[in-house]
């Protein structure tokens, strides 16, 4: 089997005195080009070692005395695309990496080219032992330039890996116009208007643009983009997946807030792709970040609040079929000091939700 290792771990090893190690899910659809990039960050001299895990071997198309000669360790998923089965292998691979992560910087989990990032994501959320161990720095998406808009017609999956990016590498831009560049930009925006766009050729995009970025860290983004959590209300959209975010100016009653989203997550969490959210509530000094993967959610107090703070809560649904207006008077009757006969007026509506 050469360098494929498997390991069959229970709970994941972890030291309180360590800090988290932090993960990048690579994904892209076929022939996107991140086999190119995973073998960049494998052979580049950046100093860092990281464990790789890949979801298909075959598939990949690394070369296994390239990826040994790098110094890395290599693990292969034993299902063959990724699904909701393919978690319980993802555990076992990560607690047997806690056991030497003195040996690595960290691990880069690379999906198949036709698969939705969402199990691989949901691991993060849902398991305790890798929750301590590991930290989600980012997903970065691959996307073929020149394939895109035909991919965008003839694939959900294209759809669900840009939806869910943290950062995106528009590469093959060597085959396409800069008028076709614009278009293909455009695109995105319509499925993800957050995520970072780096044009490559080759995936020739600096390491540090993709691994080691804290990504996927709310509060870092916000700071660099506060505008990546809401957008134009009148924005329209093309495709399938789309993206609808909202702001308030009162407190967020965490109560109503927990009881709606809740509501929200059950009845549409199939359709949502991913949810982020900045809360703000009466007398904290601290925002709330709130984040969901389908209808998996968590959330937890970050940053203080800091001086000419407007205090304004914001909160993006990227997903299908999302209905504007039933979200934004759900989020909007969250608020202290709505009349509480209007949060139970939405609760009514949320199951189902409207045409």
């Amino acid at each position: 089997m050469g360098g494929k290792r498997y390991h069959h771990i229970g709970r994941i090893p972890v030291s309180d005195t360590k800090e988290p190690v932090p993960v990048t899910v690579l994904t892209g659809y076929l022939g996107a080009g991140k086999t190119t990039l995973l073998n960049r960050i494998l052979t580049e001299n950046h100093g860092k070692k990281f464990a790789v895990v890949i979801n298909e071997f075959g598939e990949l198309g690394v070369d296994n005395d390239l990826v040994v000669d790098a110094g890395e360790e290599v693990f292969e998923m034993n299902n063959g695309c990724i699904c909701c089965t393919v978690r319980g292998d993802l555990i076992r691979i990560l607690g047997g990496l806690m056991k030497r992560r003195d040996r690595f910087d960290g691990i880069i989990v690379e999906t198949t080219g036709l698969a939705d990032p969402a199990p691989v994501a949901q691991t993060f959320f849902v398991d305790d032992d890798v929750k301590r161990a590991t930290k989600l720095d980012a997903i970065v998406t691959v996307v073929d330039a020149k394939h895109l808009p035909a991919r965008l017609s003839d694939s959900s999956e294209a759809q669900e890996q840009i939806a869910f990016a943290d950062i995106i590498v528009l590469n093959k831009m060597d085959l396409v116009s800069a008028e076709e560049a614009t278009e293909v930009e455009r695109r995105i925006r319509t499925i993800n208007p957050y995520a970072e766009i780096r044009r490559a050729t080759k995936s020739d995009v600096p390491i540090d643009a993709v691994v080691g970025r804290d990504a996927f860290n709310l509060e870092r983004i916000l700071e660099r983009e506060p505008e990546f959590l809401f957008g134009d209300d009148d924005h329209e959209h093309d495709s399938e997946v789309n993206s609808v975010s909202f702001e308030v100016s009162n407190p967020i009653d965490p109560e109503r807030f927990n009881a709606w989203i809740t509501q929200v997550l059950a009845s549409k969490g199939q359709d949502l792709l991913r949810t982020k959210g900045i809360l703000y509530y009466e007398n904290e000094s601290r925002r709330f970040a709130f984040q969901a993967v389908h209808m998996i959610a968590d959330g937890d107090f970050i940053g203080e609040v800091k001086d000419g703070d407007p205090r304004k809560s914001k909160i993006v649904f990227i997903g299908r079929d999302l209905n504007r207006p039933w979200l934004r008077r759900g989020f909007e009757a969250c608020q202290i000091g709505e009349d509480e006969s209007k949060i139970q007026a939405e609760i009514a509506r949320w199951s189902p939700p409207p045409a």
